[in-house]
């Protein structure tokens, strides 16, 4: 039986913030090697049998992820769009659901991964998962159990029962996050594992179990399925029934309540880098216990995580810190209190800031711009638009734009003229002029962009053509 594997790629990772940000969180950004952890993910995935992948990820990510595909070569994924977070029991039934429309009356094995894992040992996993698959083949709900290594509070339990087969055991309960006496009783008695919120289970056997268990979600993903849109790339969910689901996890939902669940223990150097410790705790790090990224000057300095995106970070006579620099905003934290980062992130949105929501730096289908430089009549943007892509054509009501070309070819649309501008050739739109922007060359189109206007919000943007279906 092929397994189809479904990536679960919702969440928003707002423990590590500033680099995770809504627009742009954790499983997208190149954490433990260059490639980001959705890439890291599917590419785990070489060596088994398996079909082309399902992402479910929320629509505003939509095209993160299929140029994060495009990069490493996935070209056939179907990407599934969430108008909205409604926890894993859900985003599972519309993976399962879109594997059983892609080869209807048969039965296909679901691998569940989340996109923000890290797992060193990638021969373990894949023998943990031959090893789960003849106990799903033959109807059972698995999951996998991490070996702990550690009495671990951050993390849900498993209690693993009698012996299913050659490695795999019944589930005997889930147990939520525990104290850390408690963790240590679990850890003593050789009997729990890590609740690592990854599956492999028949599709027919999950949707039957949510019929049974959670009726009303599985009405509601299946009204959602049957309106879904195919829309360039993407499936496109009908909002209002998938609105409609409780937001409700697999466990809660189906697997502690169904009986015919069993858990594989998995061994592999696992990590769902919930927060800046434990990155630190999984990436490389140099004789004083550091693990240090980007452009950074360590002296007299132990045990931290120093991350620099754009400018030089210096450090003196410092340990047991996390400090993180990125183009708009700079965060000072101690490893034994950073799981309150995301305190700091509550903050940042009761005061509606901006540096909850976006980089400095946005990312486009068509390539990315950085705001460089605003005040309350101006915006000065650097915008790179790929080689061979467009930007809408649009108007805007409030402001005029200068575009000055430092580096590639540009082909620009103004009204009904167009014009071809090279290295150092300026243009300019007038407020209300209908225009676009589009990289004809063989090199990335770098352009200083000058806003002027009584109103710079990104809202202000008629578009009339949009290659992209905004």
């Amino acid at each position: 039986m092929k397994i189809t594997p479904i990536i679960l790629a919702g969440g928003s990772g707002t423990r590590l913030w500033p680099l995770s940000r809504r627009l742009h969180p954790k499983q997208f950004l190149a954490l433990t090697s260059q490639h980001s952890m959705l890439q890291e993910t599917l590419s785990r995935l070489e060596g088994l049998h398996c079909e082309a992948p399902i992402i479910i990820c929320n629509e505003e990510h939509r095209f993160l992820v299929a140029e994060q595909l495009r990069d490493i070569g996935v070209q056939d994924a179907d990407i599934l769009l969430e108008p909205e977070g409604r926890n894993t029991a859900p985003a599972i039934a519309l993976g399962a659901l879109q594997a059983e429309k892609r080869a209807p009356g048969q039965k296909s094995l679901l691998l569940i991964l989340a996109a923000d894992h890290v797992i060193e040992n990638i021969d373990a996993l894949h023998n943990a998962i031959i090893q789960a698959a003849a106990l799903a083949s033959a109807g059972s709900l698995v999951t996998f159990g991490i070996v702990p290594t550690c009495a671990e509070t951050g993390y849900g339990y498993i209690q693993s029962g009698e012996k299913l087969g050659e490695h795999g055991h019944r589930v005997e309960q889930f147990v939520e996050k525990p104290d850390k006496e408690t963790a240590e009783q679990y850890i003593a008695s050789g009997d729990y594992l890590w609740n690592s919120g990854m599956f492999l289970m028949r599709s027919d056997t999950y949707l039957e179990a949510l019929k049974r268990q959670a009726p009303s979600i599985q009405n509601a993903c299946e009204q959602a399925m049957a309106g879904a849109q195919e829309d360039l790339d993407f499936v496109r969910i009908d909002k209002q029934p998938f609105l409609s689901s409780p937001n409700d996890s697999i466990d809660y939902a189906v697997m502690e309540k169904e009986s015919q669940v069993a858990v594989v223990p998995l061994d592999a150097g696992w990590s769902d880098v919930g927060s800046w410790s434990a990155l630190w705790e999984v990436s490389e790090k140099d004789g004083s216990n550091n693990v240090r990224n980007g452009d950074v000057l360590l002296e007299h300095t132990q045990n931290c995580l120093v991350h620099s995106s754009h400018r030089l970070v210096a450090t003196v006579g410092v340990e047991d810190l996390i400090i993180v620099e990125t183009k708009d905003a700079v965060l000072v934290a101690s490893k034994r209190e950073d799981q309150r980062v995301k305190q700091i992130v509550e903050h940042l949105k009761q005061n509606n800031r901006s540096e909850l929501s976006a980089h400095r730096e946005v990312y486009r289908p068509w390539g990315k711009y950085d705001s460089v430089d605003m005040s309350t009549r101006y915006q000065v943007k650097r915008i790179t638009v790929n080689p061979g892509q467009k930007l809408s054509i649009q108007m805007h009501h409030h402001r005029a734009e200068h575009w000055i070309v430092v580096s590639g070819t540009a082909r620009v649309g103004i009204n009904d003229e167009e014009v071809l501008l090279s290295e150092n050739q300026s243009v300019y739109i007038p407020l209300g002029a209908k225009h676009f922007l589009e990289n004809p060359g063989k090199i990335p189109l770098e352009v200083i962009e000058v806003q002027s206007g009584a109103y710079l919000g990104e809202d202000d943007i008629v578009r009339f053509e949009d290659v992209y279906g905004r």
